[in-house]
């Protein structure tokens, strides 16, 4: 067994017992984790089924309605996505750094509220106000986390708390204000959503990128500090999942046909968490798919708007609690077939690859079952001095009788 000994100069291994220099090219947690690199064929996969299933429930919408993929009917279904799609930006951004906030849909559905009363006096003097102070609910809501290093889903939850209550301050619904149609760009508007989930998503699977901004992810006791760079990355990213559902709310309230009324708000952070689920990131964070969440929430707008067509009223917690059971689906096959394959790292010269406690085990140069030597090896062909028959030949020197 080889221990730390003072003086004793050994090359830095981890606790899976493979040298650094090793695990940073195949590890995508050189201290901590499974060997070998995150396999991405099960988005690809995935993603090749989220569009077959976009395809199809595109056809049934026109099939039903072929004016609503044309004029105002598509315009207003582009912004549509736009809004939620920035609600998912918002939560997969969340999720991948391992910190998942739940308040992304009552700090939208208050960011609408105030956009619906403040709207008329312009978009910029409504909107300006509500960043700030989603930056600054986004920092509070990152100090609780990371400082006190407590689950992002309980801190978010008590922030949610907090912004339902300046929600129910008001008792009725409330009718936009203002003149802002986001109709007039609604295909920059999507374009800018898809962008940034595509562009999101390819940074996502460069391996030290991800590794960065899914540091936060435990990998033992989950109440242990992941060190001061996972922390910064987590509490950017908290921080920006606010002020984009503060964006989100603003294009769902500009985009509505009427006004906007006080609720919860949960069911849009369901709605959200169980689309970029859908779409192929994962709950536990890190691993996430390219285009999977563009896709997933297409086919969420536009299995919308065919049951509009249907005459259907589906209740958004129905829509957002089915999207998240099969969210968690998807995150059990990524998670199963995304991990490394077994048996990927060469073991290192001085470990087992298969024991993660921190110690080494040596080649012993001789038996295992034999202890060293101590003593000098015994020749056969050499006389022992002691053994020696002149003892018993040479005549004696001294004798009791000659006294």
């Amino acid at each position: 067994m080889a221990y730390d000994e003072t003086g004793r100069i050994a090359p830095v291994e981890t606790s899976s017992g493979v040298p650094a220099a090793v695990l940073e090219n195949v590890f995508d947690d050189p201290s901590h984790g499974e060997p070998g690199r995150d396999r991405i064929a099960v988005h690809v996969v995935w993603e090749f089924l989220l569009l077959v299933g976009l395809a199809a429930v595109t056809w049934l919408l026109w099939r039903e309605d072929a004016d609503a993929l044309r004029g105002d009917a598509l315009k207003t279904l582009l912004v549509d996505v736009a809004g939620l799609g920035l609600l998912t930006l918002a939560a997969g951004l969340s999720l991948r750094a391992a910190a998942v906030n739940l308040a992304i849909g009552p700090v939208a559905l208050a960011a609408a509220l105030h956009f619906a009363e403040q709207g008329d006096r312009g978009v910029r003097e409504a909107l300006l106000p509500a960043l700030v102070v989603a930056a600054l609910g986004g920092l509070a809501l990152a100090l609780a986390v990371v400082v006190l290093h407590v689950p992002a889903w309980a801190a978010s939850l008590a922030g949610a708390a907090a912004v339902i209550v300046y929600i129910e301050r008001r008792t009725t619904p409330v009718v936009v204000q203002g003149g802002y149609d986001p109709r007039r760009t609604a295909l920059y508007l999507f374009v800018g959503f898809a962008a940034v989930a595509v562009l999101g998503g390819l940074f996502g699977a460069i391996k030290p990128v991800r590794r960065l901004v899914g540091r936060f992810r435990p990998v033992a006791d989950p109440a242990r500090r992941r060190g001061a760079v996972a922390a910064t990355v987590t509490a950017l990213a908290l921080i920006a999942s606010t002020v984009l559902a503060v964006l989100g709310g603003v294009l769902i309230a500009a985009d509505g046909d009427g006004p906007v009324a006080p609720a919860s708000g949960l069911d849009w952070s369901v709605l959200a968490i169980g689309a970029v689920m859908l779409g192929g990131t994962s709950a536990y964070g890190r691993r996430g798919g390219i285009f999977g969440t563009l896709l997933a929430v297409c086919a969420v707008e536009v299995f919308l708007a065919w049951a509009v067509t249907q005459d259907w009223t589906i209740s958004r917690w129905a829509v957002g609690g089915a999207t998240l059971g099969a969210g968690l689906l998807v995150t059990r096959l990524v998670e199963t077939f995304g991990r490394p394959r077994p048996g990927g790292v060469p073991a290192g010269p001085s470990g087992d690859g298969t024991i993660s406690t921190g110690w080494a085990l040596t080649p012993s140069p001789e038996p295992a079952d034999a202890w060293p030597s101590v003593l000098p090896v015994r020749d056969p062909d050499t006389v022992d001095s002691w053994e020696s028959p002149r003892w018993e030949s040479e005549p004696r020197r001294w004798d009791a009788g000659d006294r």
